[in-house]
């Protein structure tokens, strides 16, 4: 319109189907203060909390990792690999306030979060629902 390129996309990820998700500066910075306020408010998490997050490379990924630097927020990746031990080590080791995870993933990480008596939040990334967890698109 006014004779400028666009600008170059912040965030571009592309899956083995050709999806695509093309994120600016503006909206990566918008989402990021939302997905913060989501962990703020609806998962009650402050700074310095901890949170584990089980998931693939998916855009809801590098999203909560950019909300969680700006709320003060600890992110610990976790690879979709882990095992139900992995996962319930690094629950207890970390004393991590939230899990996130997708609804592929929910089924393989439930059993284990009983026994995590720090846990206040589950996430889950997707369009699935599960009894107990939260769902970020819908709360975004």
């Amino acid at each position: 319109q006014d004779g400028r390129k666009p600008a170059n996309p912040a965030f571009w990820w592309v899956n083995d189907e050709g999806e695509e998700v093309k994120w600016s500066f503006e909206e990566l910075g918008s989402l990021s203060r939302k997905a913060a306020n989501v962990l703020s408010e609806a998962c009650g998490l402050q700074a310095g909390d901890r949170v584990i997050a089980v998931l693939p490379r998916v855009p809801e990924w590098w999203l909560l990792n950019v909300a969680c630097m700006r709320a003060g927020i600890v992110f610990i990746p976790g690879t979709s690999q882990l095992t139900a031990k992995d996962i319930s080590y690094r629950l207890q080791a970390s004393k991590a306030k939230c899990i996130i995870t997708n609804d592929t993933l929910a089924p393989a990480v439930e059993p284990v979060l009983p026994g995590s008596q720090f846990l206040k939040s589950k996430l889950l990334v997707g369009k699935g629902s599960r009894d107990g967890w939260l769902n970020l698109k819908e709360l975004l």
